[in-house]
């Protein structure tokens, strides 16, 4: 088998990811880029004689060096040795793609043209002849329809042929510049090549547009020579003399121009009047007055079927975990490894793993609004709102991705271009309730708000972002002072999204939850129980052996059913409060006994507490924590649930239990996102504020409940 691998360039909404989708399937795995918080797609795929490794660089609009994801982009086709670059461009508009495609284009590497969305143009009128492209810049044009997997293998089969047979140095008809501008491009490769300092892996002509556009990168390649940047200085003055405008707005005009003489070569309208489909719908999902109550809707929605709809696999689960508890209770000899396995593994893991179908289907929720196109006018209704904090609605994008995971969502903050833009939207995004808290709240609102627990959960996140709006105000007038910066929204066409898409997004949001199922659950689950199950010689209250050998005499001379199951329960009962009893008195539980003051105004008791801190860690750790310290026998929901009513835990503390865990400390990952992508300071400004604001607002929820009778 032979090899080659393939970059994928293309602007955000072009089809890249559907046609990655299609090329891979579920061969793909993700990563960031070293050095940078960008996210990077790689996957494989066979066709004929060839395996295929694919790398989907992130959706940019050009490759001028100002975001991550530009300079990600351009380094990878620069010296990631791709064998060749298929560049998707949104057939349906064409002007504003090639921009990206030609700048591609010039970094001298093979590439490919893929017109993705094609029946998208057709539908409008648009006649593309791509024999007239290839024929202009003797580059391979393909068409392609990404959401019906049509044209793939004829892009396999070009991208091939281009990549084994195209020299890295074909020659190609690429960008006429004015005639000045060539003038001073000539002169600039020339000086390069003179003093032979033309840069590994890089066409000349390149290098001098750069230095000629200010491009920072490529200018610092060239800091040592003084002479070549003197004729560059000397270039740019001149196109400034001419042209009364910045060199770098020059040559970005003169782009335009070539590209708009290619459109006008290749491309025809016809005149017959369309209707423009998303517009009229965008009417009424973007109007000023019903585009805010819509979006709350569907957003209520999707919590609403994430509870009611999971409810069913979350049974099955449950099912098969206590049928799975029962055969080892039965067929391992009591021991210590018969404790550990049924009351800390199965206790911690089986708690979270029910709410598996949960996580699926928000995740699946979330997908649905991004395919669609919905996304970016939530964005777009949220700008308003930003607006508040002296924001924008490209902020709001990080936050909303906060819904899924905390983690990608600080790390997607780097796309904002203003500094203190990013370290106010890091900081906030905490607030956005994560998937990963999600089982907390349908275990707490299933149990003591059994009526409406999808709208509780809907309160909650929605009382996340108040709280946000409300700190990024404070924040915004204090420590991070800065002018409210003005915002242009792309709002991308509604599109029928594809299933296979909806489950591949959905899978590789969710598989992370299962690793940590493997990983730090399991851990922590294990730490938990060897906390509540030593130190073993506790000095019991009662002598519960006498007390259940006793019951068990009683059960023998039993003369009717129902005195032996009262006896059953009895036994039980007191089984339960030596259980209790040993955990209150075991490690963990003087540790909660010594954090219970803290959390005592709050109406959160210890069990509750020590849930809290383990959460630290990850959010799911409060679930299986809690199905460790509670006692809970059969490792289930229903077990979890009864374990908490006869707690002593009432509606009105576990909604103050639900605020705290809405709001405080995010896990610890984030923490070091937020580190990584602000500061140290910030990171520690973060951890205090956050708990500082949980606290507080839980502690107003259950005292102003205790005044009206509420719980």
């Amino acid at each position: 088998m032979k090899s080659i691998t393939i970059a994928l360039s293309g602007n955000p909404n072009s089809g890249k990811t559907t046609i990655f989708n299609n090329l891979t399937g579920a061969n793909q795995k993700v990563g960031n880029w070293p050095g940078v918080t960008v996210e990077k797609k790689e996957g494989k795929a066979r066709h004929k004689d060839y395996d295929i490794n694919i790398v989907d660089l992130p959706g940019t609009y050009s490759l001028t060096p100002f975001s991550a994801e530009e300079i990600a982009a351009r380094d990878f086709i620069l010296t990631g040795d791709p064998d060749v670059v298929v560049n998707i461009i949104d057939a349906s508009n064409l002007e504003r793609s090639l921009y990206l495609a030609m700048q591609v284009a010039e970094l001298g590497r093979p590439v490919v043209f893929v017109l993705n969305m094609a029946d998208v143009a057709r539908s409008r009128g648009i006649s593309i002849d791509a024999e007239q492209i290839c024929a202009l810049l003797n580059i391979p044009v393909v068409f392609t329809v990404g959401n019906k997997n049509q044209g793939t293998d004829i892009l396999l089969d070009t991208a091939i042929n281009e990549a084994v047979f195209a020299s890295k140095n074909k020659k190609r008809r690429g960008i006429k510049y004015s005639q000045e501008i060539e003038k001073c491009i000539e002169s600039v490769v020339h000086e390069i090549e003179a003093r032979n300092l033309a840069l590994p892996e890089t066409p000349v002509r390149w290098n001098a547009v750069k230095l000629l556009e200010g491009d920072r990168i490529i200018t610092g390649e060239f800091e040592n020579e003084p002479h070549l940047l003197e004729v560059v200085g000397k270039c740019r003055n001149r196109i400034e003399d001419l042209f009364q405008e910045d060199p770098e707005m020059v040559l970005t005009d003169d782009r335009y121009g070539f590209i708009a003489g290619i459109v006008k070569e290749a491309v025809s309208i016809s005149n017959k009047k369309r209707i423009d489909i998303s517009r009229d719908i965008d009417l009424v999902l973007t109007n000023r007055i019903l585009g805010f109550p819509i979006f709350i809707f569907f957003i209520w929605a999707m919590f609403q079927i994430t509870f009611s709809l999971g409810a069913y696999p979350m049974e099955w689960i449950d099912s098969g975990l206590s049928i799975l508890t029962r055969f080892l209770d039965s067929a391992i000899a009591p021991s210590y490894f018969k404790d550990l396995l049924l009351d800390g593994v199965l206790a911690g893991i089986g708690s979270v793993a029910i709410f598996l179908p949960n996580i699926l289907i928000l995740f699946f929720c979330i997908a649905l609004f991004e395919d669609t196109g919905y996304m970016a006018r939530a964005a777009f209704l949220m700008d308003r709102v930003m607006h508040l904090v002296g924001l924008h609605g490209k902020s709001f994008i990080p936050m909303l991705m906060g819904f899924g995971c905390n983690v990608p969502a600080v790390m997607a903050t780097r796309t904002l271009e203003n500094k203190k833009d990013r370290i106010l939207t890091a900081l906030l995004t905490p607030f956005m309730s994560c998937s990963a808290r999600l089982p907390v709240y349908v275990i707490l609102a299933g149990t003591f708000f059994p009526q409406n627990p999808g709208t509780i959960i809907f309160l909650l996140y929605f009382t996340g972002i108040i709280v946000a709006v409300i700190s990024g105000k404070l924040l915004r007038s204090t420590a991070l002072k800065g002018e409210d910066a003005p915002f242009v929204m792309e709002l991308p066409p509604y599109r029928a999204p594809m299933l296979k898409s909806l489950l591949i997004h959905m899978w590789d949001r969710s598989k992370m939850f299962l690793k940590k199922m493997g990983g730090v659950i399991l851990v922590g689950s294990i730490i938990i129980w060897t906390l509540s199950y030593f130190p073993k010689d506790i000095d019991y209250s009662k002598d519960y052996s006498a007390g259940i050998r006793q019951l068990k005499i009683e059960k023998e001379k039993a003369g009717t059913l129902s005195e032996t199951e009262e006896i059953n329960e009895r036994i039980y009962r007191l089984s339960k409060e030596k259980k209790t009893e040993r955990v209150a008195k075991s490690y963990i539980g003087r540790i909660g006994k010594t954090i219970e003051p803290f959390f005592d105004p709050l109406g959160i008791e210890w069990r509750s507490s020590v849930a809290l801190i383990t959460g630290l860690v990850a959010k799911e750790i409060v679930i299986s924590t809690m199905g460790v310290l509670y006692g809970v026998e059969n490792q289930n929901a229903n077990a979890l649930e009864s374990a908490l009513k006869s707690s002593g835990m009432t509606p009105l503390s576990a909604l103050s239990l639900m605020v705290f865990v809405l709001l405080y400390i995010p896990c610890t990952a984030t923490i070091i996102a937020i580190w990584k992508e602000t500061s140290g300071r910030w990171a520690l400004f973060n951890l205090f504020y956050t708990t500082a604001v949980a606290w507080g607002l839980s502690f107003l929820v259950y005292q102003s409940g205790r005044l009206i009778g509420f719980g």
